[in-house]
């Protein structure tokens, strides 16, 4: 069992920068891969960005050049510095990690960023 659990959220302006983090607690050296997603109203669920064991990184689309994500050698910390937020940037952000197979294992209760003027 992993537990994880978010913060940073927040409401910004168009153009501010954020940073959300993701604590995990519990088993932190079962983790391989841990990953950003966020989720608006009406909207499926999106892969937001993701680090691998190895520290590389990937990205989903609508953010690339414009969010990073970061974790802690430890694997407990893991960050999401977003920048130059837009207002469909608004969505509930959950972070997410991989202890087995291909599969998300565990999820947190995700933190709300708002993006709004």
């Amino acid at each position: 069992q992993v537990r994880l659990v978010e913060s940073g959220g927040g409401l910004v302006q168009p153009g501010a920068s954020l940073k959300l983090s993701c604590a995990a607690a519990e088993n932190v050296s079962s983790i391989k891969r841990t990953g950003w997603f966020r989720q608006a109203p009406g909207k499926q669920r999106e892969m937001v960005a993701v680090i691998t064991p190895h520290n590389d990184t990937y990205f989903g689309q609508a953010v690339k050049g414009r969010f990073t994500i970061s974790r802690d050698n430890n694997r407990i910390m893991t960050y999401l510095h977003m920048s130059n937020l837009k207002p469909e940037d608004t969505a509930l952000y959950t972070c997410a990690a991989n202890t087995y197979g291909l599969e998300w294992n565990y999820w947190g209760q995700g933190t709300q960023v708002t993006v709004s003027s």
